[in-house]
């Protein structure tokens, strides 16, 4: 019941819109940063019209940076290809009520080129429904959720943006990590977010205080990967609208201040096979009772972390996060409940799976588990074997090797990548190489605050 709770066919649909309680519908997709785009239709047209021919968007949104302006250098789209239309067509087993809008449903989105009306391979949701149909083609439904936490704030985003970001007060002013009195502080915010999403077909399991001042977490349900990244991005935007709505601020950056926790966006991943979890199995893996298809597909996820972590750590702040004590992984190390493993695997029977705690809240989810489902197929294509399971403290095993340090770093190891060419394609290796480099310019070429702060005088 709760999975199908908000959700809408198009007939409950068409019933509303003639009923006047919907009379408009959020026609989104995601780009590259996780951000939904698109149009609000009038409802009773999208009825008409816009179910079967869908939209079309400007192409250059699959070439913008942050500041939307369109960056030279891409083959899929530019000045001389004129920038034209893609297709954005709506996959109707997303539709479902926005509860936090006022009478407006909500649809995502595929893709598609207008020309021969295949998805656009470049496009997030793109990539990874082609790994979700690499697992369903040997015989796996791919599971997951992800565990996405935010730090809250009281002024609003006008006022925070007026202040340079300088000046914001969190909902909070101590450690918080589980703390109910803290939780009812922070209520009116995330009660309504859980409330609204709820109501909106994203089941909530829980939400807790997080360790920083200010910082919260909100789970909803484990479903399957396409449907769990669609999740993912209606609850950040809806985060955002009810922090626009409520006049406070919320932001999902990685690390958003030197002395606090960073914000993760932990990953769970199992694959089932006709509804049977598919990692449970009867070898010994310590306290692990697992399969080989546990056991290949952890090796492989390992095995191309550095190769495609520009999509676990996408921005620049990404990797302020990955510092030794701050429970962000910075060692690529698997064990048992341990929350100083890069791969920390929990559960057991039908329950088993794997989190990876590498990625930041500032994810794209289509991409983090595009990259997941890539890496660890492979490994169970290939038989890829995990290292040994570590115990104790992996941030004191300097032989273990570390997570790319720096978006750079990341990037060349994204460009250099065989793997990445044979898997994605070498035009999404180069658009998204393209991509990653235009993020590290920009920053190469900012002066920032601390740099002011450190220079302005007594240089």
């Amino acid at each position: 019941m709760a999975e199908r709770r908000g959700m809408l066919t198009r007939e409950e649909l068409t019933t509303l819109v003639e009923a006047g309680d919907i009379d408009t519908v959020v026609v989104a997709f995601t780009d590259h940063y996780g951000r939904q785009m698109g149009k609000r239709f009038d409802a009773e047209f999208f009825v008409e019209e816009g179910i079967d021919a869908g939209t079309h968007a400007c192409d250059y949104l699959l070439t913008v940076d942050m500041e939307m302006e369109p960056v030279e250098g891409y083959d899929y789209a530019n000045w001389q290809l004129g920038y034209g239309d893609f297709h954005l067509v709506p996959d109707m087993d997303t539709l479902r009520i926005a509860s936090w809008l006022d009478r407006t449903a909500l649809v995502l989105c595929d893709v598609l080129d207008p020309r021969n009306h295949e998805p656009v391979p470049v496009a997030p949701r793109s990539l990874l429904r082609a790994q979700v149909e690499r697992a369903a083609g040997h015989g796996y439904t791919a599971m997951a959720a992800s565990e996405l936490e935010y730090f809250l704030y009281q002024e609003s985003f006008d006022a925070a943006e007026r202040d340079g970001f300088s000046q914001l007060s969190p909902a909070g002013w101590y450690i918080e990590d589980y703390h109910l009195m803290q939780g009812t502080r922070q209520e009116p915010f995330t009660g309504a977010l859980r409330r609204h999403l709820s109501r909106s077909g994203v089941p909530v399991e829980n939400s807790k205080g997080e360790w920083g001042r200010g910082q919260h977490e909100l789970n909803v349900r484990y479903t399957d990967a396409l449907g769990m990244a669609d999740r993912h991005t209606v609850y950040k935007q809806a985060a955002k609208d009810i922090a626009l709505q409520t006049g406070c601020s919320v932001t999902f950056m990685a690390k958003p201040h030197e002395s606090e926790a960073g914000s993760s966006c932990h990953l769970h991943v199992s694959l089932e096979t006709d509804g049977v979890n598919a990692f449970a199995g009867d070898q010994a893996l310590g306290p692990i009772q697992a399969s080989d298809a546990f056991r290949w597909f952890l090796g492989g996820w390992m095995t191309h972390v550095a190769d495609l972590m520009v999509f676990y750590a996408p921005t620049i702040n990404s990797y302020k996060r990955y510092q030794d004590g701050s429970w962000a992984p910075t060692r690529i190390a698997w064990s048992h409940d341990n929350r100083t493993a890069g791969f920390r695997v929990v559960g057991a029977g039908p329950s088993l799976r794997i989190e990876c705690r590498i990625p930041g809240a500032d994810v794209n989810p289509y991409l983090a588990f595009a990259a997941s489902l890539a890496s660890g197929l492979d490994g169970i294509e290939n038989r890829i074997e995990p290292p040994e399971r570590f115990e104790g403290d992996v941030y004191q095993a300097g032989e273990l090797p570390h997570v790319p340090k720096t978006l750079r770093e990341a990037t060349d190891r994204f460009a250099a990548s065989d793997f990445v060419a044979r898997t994605f394609g070498t035009d999404v290796r180069e658009h998204y190489t393209h991509f990653f480099r235009i993020e590290q310019q920009a920053y190469d070429r900012a002066v920032t605050d601390w740099e002011r702060r450190r220079y302005f005088e007594r240089i």
